[in-house]
């Protein structure tokens, strides 16, 4: 009874906004996605996904009883729509933005988001580059970076082909493709300093013709290709490829080949090493006969007619990340309604889940990631290759240590260090 006294002398002599401790209507979050141009193979995929994450996440009650509320820009417009957007919807009263799929655009709106003071999770880009160079308060990155990702790569190579003498690689020319070479060369020399880089290719990006690469790489004959190319790209090299025979002489290994397998079709056939930027799978062995898993890929897949693909996870991790950062900041605060500096401490150390496995943040807040890479079949019912032979990763052994720089760090690898790795295998 004293304590419902004393509540109601409260109701009394506070204003309704003050004893309501400013609990917002909502949760408004600014998303930036390509939706336009060739790179909206990624980002079309990723707004589904946002809005059937969001529906769901209203559904049960909204983010500490508070409804989340998208709205969306589309980095196919160009760096200056893209920033300009971005600046309006924070001056705006956006609570927290995720940006961006793009790495250079995320190199862009990183120090945009210290200047603005708002929270920033990069969602998806890729470049390691962000936090080996600065340090933020708003910006943190719910998934991988580069280094995890190719360091991955080369251990499912050397665990599945380790008798292979030769590599070329076909990247596309800008930073991405550079950048993700030097990564994986780095390793490979550290780890098998016996392999022959024979042929290094880097075509322009948006390339439509790929024959003068390929006439090259039949004429090398290497054991290995590599291409850390993605979207319309990637699946133009392949479909050249497989129609000129070069798919059954070199095995490929296509790091971001996920995303492209329906695409493909049968242009990619069986035995050919595909990654996934993460734990990314829409037949994830770990997560498939989960009830929550099943819901949402039979949602994506009434609402898209495909198959859920790595961006689709990646949006996952970035709006787990958010609710997990509230609930936490909120349960620390224990009444009223945290603050931004309460919800950026709430960040530190966070664990939280999408459609994979957990995925936890640093205190430099970058995203320690699981990683999945598999082997290509062309079996079953569906008229694109599925994966087998399939490796998950502990991503905290494969991630670059806090402090360090990725490509000096993984060129600092010693042979046998494979072996050493935590790993689970699955046959499909």
């Amino acid at each position: 009874m004293k304590k419902l006294l004393m509540a109601t002398a409260a109701c009394i002599t506070l204003p309704l906004a003050a004893f309501a401790q400013d609990k917002p209507d909502a949760i408004k979050v600014g998303v930036t996605a390509f939706l336009t141009g060739p790179a909206s193979v990624f980002g079309v995929p990723a707004k589904d996904a946002a809005e059937i994450m969001a529906e769901q996440i209203n559904e049960a009650g909204g983010i500490q009883g508070v409804p989340l509320e998208l709205t969306f820009i589309d980095e196919g417009a160009g760096t200056e729509v893209l920033t300009t957007e971005y600046r309006r919807l924070v001056e705006n009263g956006a609570d927290a933005m995720l940006a961006a799929i793009s790495s250079g655009n995320c190199k862009t709106i990183a120090p945009l988001a210290e200047d603005l003071k708002v929270i920033n999770i990069m969602w998806d880009c890729g470049t390691q580059k962000i936090f080996e160079e600065d340090s933020y308060k708003y910006v943190f990155r719910s998934q991988a970076h580069a280094g995890t990702e190719m360091l991955a790569t080369v251990a499912y190579l050397l665990k599945t082909k380790p008798d292979f003498k030769t590599i070329a690689v076909v990247n596309q020319d800008y930073a991405w493709g550079r950048d993700s070479w030097d990564i994986f060369s780095a390793a490979l020399k550290a780890l098998r300093p016996d392999v022959e880089v024979v042929g290094e290719f880097f075509p322009k990006f948006g390339s439509p013709d790929f024959s003068t690469e390929i006439s090259r790489l039949q004429a090398l004959q290497p054991d290995i290709i590599l291409s850390t190319s993605w979207g319309g790209d990637l699946d133009t090299f392949v479909q050249q490829a497989a129609q000129r025979g070069l798919t059954e002489v070199s095995t490929f290994v296509l790091p971001l080949a996920e995303s492209s397998l329906e695409r493909l079709g049968s242009s990619l056939p069986s035995g050919h090493i595909v990654g996934a930027r993460g734990d990314h799978y829409w037949n994830h062995p770990e997560r498939r006969d989960d009830e929550d898993f099943k819901t949402f890929m039979a949602k994506f897949e009434e609402k898209t007619g495909n198959k859920a693909i790595y961006p689709v996870f990646h949006m996952s991790q970035g709006l787990a990340a958010l609710e997990a950062a509230y609930d936490k900041a909120a349960e620390t605060k224990g009444e009223g309604w945290p603050t931004e500096d309460e919800i950026i401490a709430a960040f530190a150390g966070l664990e939280f889940q999408g459609l994979g496995r957990p995925v936890t943040l640093r205190e430099d807040h970058q995203g320690v990631e699981a990683q999945l890479l598999g082997t290509s079949v062309q079996a079953g019912e569906l008229p694109f290759a599925t994966l087998e032979n399939i490796m998950i990763f502990d991503g905290a052994e494969l991630t670059t240590p806090v402090g360090e720089e990725s490509v000096a760090w993984v060129g600092a690898l010693q042979p046998g260090w494979v072996d050493t790795l935590t790993v689970d295998t699955y046959e499909n």
